[in-house]
């Protein structure tokens, strides 16, 4: 998350759809958890979400020129309790592109983290840990260190000795190793998967997060149109408490997909025949019927992210059409 200094301090700028999907989905305790045991420490269960409780995430410092108090934010603290004490502090910061000066923001998280605890602003002191989850395309090519930052300046050797090097730990969640994917357990699995097997992902793995999970997939794939995604829900009659699997949730938007298709093309066809007769309305209604759920279903599947040949595959066997008609309606409505 970038940052945009004001006469009163550094603050967030106003966070797009990205920003807020990627928080909202990285705030539940079970998703936070998985992270910091998946990739801090391999897989074992050392952290548990019971044991993560929400921590702030700005804080404050004095300027040096103007001595006015200024603010910085990360996009997201946990406190790890241990009988009642804060064992560990993690912060978690997710970056789209690569900053070739994110050591320095770390710098300035972890000494506001430190320096709250030195003034006695929390209960006890801990350590504080920062993990980077790096979301782009591209390979990260930041800066991992103060030393390596700095790397270029002739300094008396011995100088070096005295740097402090602070390490940037970065995660390029797009390009994770299979065997580092699974030892995820939550929804971040599904994430990852989806992310590194493109449109032949498929499994039986259980949706937690039903919500939070489409608008993460949705804006990894660059769709940050989100708003509708608790409607779709509701209008697939899912809830959060409800026991359903990934292939089970792509199913049910495929149906959706067909029931309105051939809804609106039914209503079409009608309209259609109240003015050349009621006869040949009839079968045009379901002509257009047929047509619109066609097109509905191929429109689905493309947003679903399967291929053109297994879009082609459930439209055959959803509306039994031959060869011809196959090839025609896919030609017709896949480039749309």
């Amino acid at each position: 998350m970038s940052r945009k200094e004001t006469q009163g301090g550094f603050r967030p700028p106003k966070s797009d759809a990205k920003d807020l999907v990627e928080k909202d989905f990285m705030a539940s305790p079970d998703v936070a958890a998985d992270v910091v045991n998946a990739l801090l420490y391999d897989g074992e269960h050392i952290v548990s979400a019971t044991e993560l409780l929400p921590a702030p995430t700005e804080t404050l410092y004095s300027g040096n020129s103007d001595k006015k108090l200024h603010n910085q934010y990360e996009d997201l603290a946990k406190y790890e309790m241990r009988e009642g004490q804060i064992q560990t502090m993690y912060l978690f910061a997710n970056q789209t592109v690569p900053d070739s000066q994110m050591i320095l923001r770390k710098a300035g998280y972890m000494g506001g983290a430190y320096r709250e605890q030195y003034e006695e602003k929390v209960s006890s002191s801990c350590p504080v840990i920062e993990l980077v989850l790096y979301w782009g395309e591209r390979s990260w090519r930041g800066a991992r260190s103060i030393r390596q930052l700095f790397s270029g300046r002739r300094l008396p050797p011995k100088a070096w000795q005295y740097i402090d090097d602070i390490h940037l730990h970065v995660w390029e969640m797009r390009h994770l190793p299979q065997e580092v994917r699974e030892r995820f357990e939550s929804d971040m699995r599904i994430v990852l998967d989806y992310l590194a097997e493109g449109d032949s992902y498929r499994s039986d793995r259980p949706v937690v997060h039903k919500g939070a999970l489409l608008r993460m997939i949705r804006v990894l794939s660059g769709d940050c149109d989100v708003e509708n995604i608790a409607e779709q829900l509701e209008e697939l009659s899912i809830k959060e408490e409800d026991e359903i699997t990934v292939c089970e949730l792509f199913e049910q938007y495929e149906r959706k997909g067909r029931r309105e298709g051939i809804r609106e093309g039914r209503s079409e066809g009608i309209r259609e025949g109240r003015r050349e007769g009621i006869r040949e309305g009839r079968k045009e209604g379901i002509r257009e019927g047929i047509g619109q759920g066609i097109k509905i279903l191929i429109w689905t599947c493309k947003d679903m992210k399967l291929s053109f040949g297994e879009t082609a595959e459930r439209v055959k066997k959803g509306f039994q059409l031959d060869d011809a008609e196959l090839k025609k309606n896919m030609e017709l409505y896949w480039a749309e």
